[in-house]
């Protein structure tokens, strides 16, 4: 899996109901991990979700108990609660408590699927990420993972894809050759690597790769990615 992928904790204890979720959101490109109770959810918190889906109905510990400890761990996660709570205090206790949003049980995965992306995206305007990127024909939806030329969708590997993110995150800024290969590789990694994949990318987005108007080299010190105009 991509390590550009969003990142989404499933924390519901009936095995059903993880399978469904897992194969719904699989299918658009998230990575998924799960935890069948409070305690393993809140083992999972290091490896950073992106986005928390919490049932409350948990076996160990109350639903929204977890859901405070989550928020005072990770004030950024988003957090979308299922409950087979209907009632409007119910989801007032749990928006109040620092969930994002609330989904009642049963749902529809369509509908579950729009409230996740809305959650990402308000998550990724706090933190000052743009969840949609537009400069000049191309846009980058960070949300849904898709790059496009004009209306044309542009296939690319995770590694280039995780290349196109780190500079769509830091659009206007020039970014160095040890910052990329640090994000993407590891220290040790020879700068030709990046090299190649830069010319890889700039092959599927520029209109002519040989004079990028995008993917911008500062000679000596990295690329920068052209900001919105």
């Amino acid at each position: 899996m991509s390590s550009g992928a969003l990142k989404i904790l499933v924390v519901d204890d009936e095995p059903p109901i993880r399978k469904l979720l897992r194969m719904g959101l699989v299918t658009e490109g998230y990575e998924i991990i799960e935890a069948p109770n409070g305690k393993a959810a809140l083992q999972l918190l290091p490896q950073s979700p992106d986005l928390i889906i919490l049932d409350l109905g948990l076996p160990d510990m109350q639903g929204l108990d977890l859901l405070k400890r989550v928020r005072l761990q990770n004030e950024h996660v988003a957090i979308i609660v299922l409950s087979s709570r209907g009632d409007e205090a119910g989801k007032v206790e749990a928006l109040d408590s620092g969930a994002d949003d609330y989904v009642t049980k049963p749902f529809g995965m369509n509908e579950l699927l729009a409230r996740t992306r809305s959650a990402l995206r308000h998550r990724l305007q706090v933190q000052g990420e743009r969840p949609l990127f537009r400069v000049g024909n191309l846009s980058v939806d960070l949300v849904r993972r898709i790059v496009k030329l004009s209306e044309t969708e542009v296939r690319l590997s995770p590694k280039e894809y995780d290349l196109l993110r780190q500079m769509v995150q830091h659009a206007g800024k020039v970014l160095t050759h040890k910052f990329l290969l640090d994000k993407l590789w590891d220290q040790n990694t020879d700068a030709q690597y990046l090299r190649v994949y830069v010319r890889q990318l700039r092959h599927k987005i520029e209109p002519d790769p040989e004079r990028p108007e995008y993917i911008l080299t500062e000679t000596g010190i990295g690329y920068r990615l052209r900001a919105p105009d």
